[in-house]
């Protein structure tokens, strides 16, 4: 099977993790795979052995999806659109793919339509014309207007042979975020949840009893930690553990300690081994992105998920809503985050025994290698 896939990361880079997640998955079945990546470099994330065509990056004014800006903070110009639109194009027609999957369109991305419209139009002109599927995590944003959800129903209908959806539907269902008519209901696959495989427990042991507190870079994880740190302070039998990610971790990290000085906290860069201190930790406190729900779950850490909803931002509030019917987490909104709160919810969840094998199935990927291979022989 030759696969191609098709993603376009914003913001964070989670859509792009979960690809390349999914195009390792294929390789290792013995499929070739060929990616198109348009959004912002993310050299952290592996992709080894991976054919990979990184379009002129995009990525959005902050929280703001409707302002396209190119890698220089400048506003893309229709001719840098132009550029994108032809390089996928022209990938397309030259390798002549059996099967595509486009990450998050047409559930999202709706400011690239013309992109995507014109890749998909493209698609329909190859001699053997590819099945197309779209690939959607747990949450979607949810449509502000019906005709948005009717417009992607459309597309769907016209080039879609299905779409895999990344979750457990005992946990959480697409009709969470998105509404499922029969037609749509009748093209959904769940795959489980695309992750690594389980980090599993440190070999030293490092987290060991730690409230570990994690917010990824950016200024958008500073007031997590400015109420950890005041948590910390009302919690002096409690050790906690800041790791702090971005490029500026270390200016962060000094303006963070000039601000507070709690004995039982340290502060660190972000560590390459924290999948696996979460086994050992008393607690997690952090945002509830998709792939750090995915740690959490896995690792069984009792965790308090203050969900990101700058802007209109529903997406990480609508999960953490989901895995709170589980006792070991607790959802606290950045509306109520004071270091009060934070140090009563710690205390709650660290109470609590994690629910062992009820919280879903992690195999997502494999699963995808296995709907996609069905699908394409039941089509042939």
């Amino acid at each position: 099977m030759k696969l191609m896939i098709v993603v376009t990361h914003l913001l964070g880079t989670g859509h792009l993790s979960r690809a390349l997640t999914l195009g390792q998955a294929f390789r290792a079945a013995g499929h070739q795979v060929f990616m198109i990546s348009g959004g912002m470099p993310a050299p952290q994330l592996s992709h080894d052995g991976l054919d990979i065509l990184n379009l002129p990056p995009l990525r959005s004014d902050g929280v703001d999806f409707t302002r396209l800006l190119e890698k220089s903070g400048q506003t893309a110009t229709p001719d840098y659109l132009t550029t994108r639109k032809t390089a996928l194009c022209a990938a397309l027609l030259q390798f002549a793919p059996d099967v595509i999957i486009t990450e998050l369109f047409p559930f999202g991305r709706r400011i690239l339509s013309a992109e995507f419209t014109a890749f998909l139009d493209t698609a329909a002109t190859l001699p053997k014309r590819p099945m197309i599927l779209a690939s959607i995590r747990d949450i979607l944003a949810p449509p502000s207007k019906p005709a948005k959800a009717e417009k992607a129903e459309q597309i769907i209908a016209q080039h879609y042979s299905g779409v895999l959806v990344h979750s457990d539907p005992d946990l959480t269902p697409l009709e969470v975020s998105w509404p499922v008519t029969p037609a749509l209901q009748a093209k959904l696959y769940y795959t489980g949840y695309v992750a690594p495989s389980p980090a599993g427990p440190h070999p030293e042991g490092a987290g060991s009893g730690e409230v570990l507190v994690s917010a990824g870079g950016g200024s958008v994880g500073t007031p997590i930690y400015r109420a950890a740190l005041g948590a910390a302070a009302l919690t002096p039998d409690l050790r906690w553990r800041l790791l702090v990610g971005g490029k500026d971790a270390t200016y962060r990290i000094a303006a963070l300690k000039a601000d507070h000085d709690a004995p039982n906290a340290i502060l660190e860069k972000a560590r390459p081994d924290f999948r696996q201190m979460l086994y050992h930790a008393k607690a997690s406190v952090s945002m509830c992105g998709y792939n750090t729900a995915l740690d959490l779950l896995q690792a069984g850490t009792p965790a308090v998920l203050i969900p990101f909803d700058d802007g209109n931002e529903v997406e990480q509030g609508l999960r953490a809503d989901s895995l709170a019917r589980e006792p070991s987490m607790r959802v606290l909104r950045s509306a109520d985050l004071t270091p009060e709160a934070l140090a009563a919810s710690v205390r709650q969840v660290a109470r609590q025994t994690p629910s062992v094998d009820k919280t879903g199935q992690f195999d997502g990927a494999v699963s995808s290698v296995e709907i996609v291979e069905t699908l394409l022989e039941a089509q042939s």
